[in-house]
């Protein structure tokens, strides 16, 4: 928009007439309709995906002769069919959440050191790292995982047997440490840097205000981030745990790498064998045949369904706690 002042004759005391002339109205409307088509567009995508994956599983399920939730089993190359998720269902949650466990406290305290304790010679460093290990393929987190992370992780697996072995949960009865408390820790990693990330921009933008009127009044390094900090952060945190919990539900390579897959529900998470549906998709799709394809497709839309909820329940307690989102600061 361009406004020009017409300095036109008028009554004394009264101000000069403003000619305005439009200059982007035509560009306005080229934004408007790119932007709407884009929206559109996604819309359209993410119903075309789930058509499909409805389609396909409703013919997987309509020739599967167990049920599919609660079955323990996957032989699809049976006749006649019988497969079920509840042991993927089982360890794709329990992974997922083992990893959020240790990886959000820890991504928060990084992000919080980097944004309001280490010096600026520090940070730069320390959060250009963190940066760099969200550009790793999983592939590699995987072979790390496989070599690395599996053959040290006996002794912390004895440890718990012996203090906590008594909970039936964290019991360990010796052998390779390819359980799910293996991929929790290394999906922990992994989305380590999501969260950390996504956390250090939002505690940046903290209201320098708010933080020096808490000091202002006394309060210690720690009072001013619990009182002013974390408030602000929270749904910002919120978000950042939910990015990181998407890739975690979703991880396949480095799950498979790890992981020894079976098809049982083992009482202590030390235990080897398990699965998840990304790491069952990946390691069976190749030798599947047409109706083994269908069942895979199947298992992919449980996941779709879940990912959708866990965002949707992410937006309903951002929605209700915009009284510490910056747009209420």
């Amino acid at each position: 928009m361009k406004t020009d002042i017409e300095p036109t004759s008028s009554a004394a005391g009264s101000p000069p007439k403003v000619k305005t002339r439009s200059t982007g109205r035509v560009g306005d409307k080229i934004f408007l309709g790119l932007s709407r088509g884009s929206g559109i567009a996604l819309l359209v995508i993410m119903a075309a995906i789930a058509a499909f994956l409805t389609y396909r599983a409703a013919i997987a399920i309509s020739k599967d002769e167990a049920n599919f939730l609660t079955y323990f089993e996957w032989n699809t190359g049976s006749s006649p069919m019988r497969f079920g998720i509840a042991v993927l269902a089982y360890g794709t949650v329990v992974s997922s959440i083992i990893a959020m466990v240790i990886a959000v406290p820890i991504a928060v305290g990084i992000a919080l050191f980097i944004s309001h304790y280490a010096p600026r010679q520090l940070a730069t460093p320390v959060a250009y790292v963190i940066d760099l290990l969200a550009a790793v393929p999983s592939i590699v987190y995987g072979l790390w995982g496989a070599l690395f992370l599996v053959p040290h992780l006996t002794g912390l697996y004895t440890w718990f047997d012996d203090y906590l072995g008594w909970t039936g949960v964290l019991s360990y009865q010796g052998g390779p440490a390819r359980s799910l408390f293996t991929v929790g820790i290394l999906l922990a990693i992994m989305i380590l840097p999501i969260v950390t990330s996504v956390s250090r921009e939002v505690f940046r933008q903290v209201p320098k205000m708010h933080e020096e009127a808490a000091l202002a009044l006394g309060a210690t390094r720690w009072e001013v981030i619990r009182m002013s900090v974390l408030p602000f952060g929270r749904s910002g945190i919120i978000s950042a745990s939910m990015l990181g919990l998407g890739r975690a539900l979703g991880e396949t390579m480095a799950v498979a790498t790890v992981l020894s897959p079976n098809f049982l529900i083992e009482t202590s998470l030390l235990d080897g064998g398990g699965g998840t549906f990304a790491q069952n998709i990946a390691s069976r799709f190749k030798e599947a045949g047409n109706d083994g394809r269908d069942a895979l497709i199947a298992s992919g839309l449980v996941l779709f369904v879940i990912t959708l909820l866990v965002n949707g329940a992410a937006r309903m307690i951002i929605a209700r706690r915009k009284e510490y989102s910056g747009t209420a600061a």
